[in-house]
């Protein structure tokens, strides 16, 4: 049984070549046309907030955050959420994910926002963008621009353009936050802040 502690660590510069690996294997030569690639673009994911999953020392899995704004809020942008296709609905994509917005909270992060399907990202209490205002630098089904509130209401009344923002990374997220999964392993993890300190329907 992998322990969470085990699974999820924060990214290091050297990790950049094996997660590269696995975005060109999940989006293929197109990924930088997309919309969320653009914002990526326009400044780099905060290394404080992402994180990889390892099994015997090999990276599995990756998920980051990348500072953005929309309009005058602040928040971050989620993904690429990418997972070896050996390793892929064994849990490590929603260990990251639970992970990474449950530091994003603890840092006093008040909203994340990400292009994805409702029905999976919804396990982590991503909805529709309230009054559908947010636009993507690019072509983006609206339907699928998401947010994640990390602060009850940090979405009321969002809307504009998402941009990236270059700031100062966010502070270190501690090692306890790193949450278990029921996943193929069966693992539920340590019960040191599963699921974070973020109530999120499941």
């Amino acid at each position: 049984m992998i322990t969470p502690q085990e699974a999820i660590r924060p990214e290091r510069p050297d990790d950049e070549p094996a997660i590269a690996a696995l975005q060109r294997a999940a989006f293929g030569p197109g990924a930088y046309a997309r919309a969320a690639f653009r914002v990526r673009e326009q400044a780099p994911h905060d290394p404080a907030l992402s994180y990889v999953s390892e099994v015997d020392g090999r990276l599995v899995g990756s998920v980051r955050l990348t500072p953005i704004e929309v309009g005058s809020a602040r928040g971050y942008l989620l993904g690429p959420l990418v997972v070896d296709p050996a390793f892929k609905n064994l849990g490590y994509g929603k260990a990251l994910v639970r992970h990474v917005l449950a530091c994003a909270r603890r840092g006093g992060e008040r909203f994340v926002l990400l292009v994805g399907d409702e029905p999976y990202y919804g396990l982590f209490g991503f909805r529709r963008v309230p009054g559908g205002g947010v636009l993507m630098p690019g072509p983006a089904d609206p339907a699928r621009i998401l947010v994640a509130e990390l602060v009850p209401g940090a979405a009321d009344g969002l809307a504009g353009t998402v941009r990236g923002a270059v700031r100062p990374p966010a502070p270190a997220c501690a090692e306890a936050s790193a949450p278990g999964w029921a996943g193929g392993h069966g693992a539920t993890g340590s019960g040191r802040g599963a699921a974070g300190d973020l109530v999120l329907p499941r």
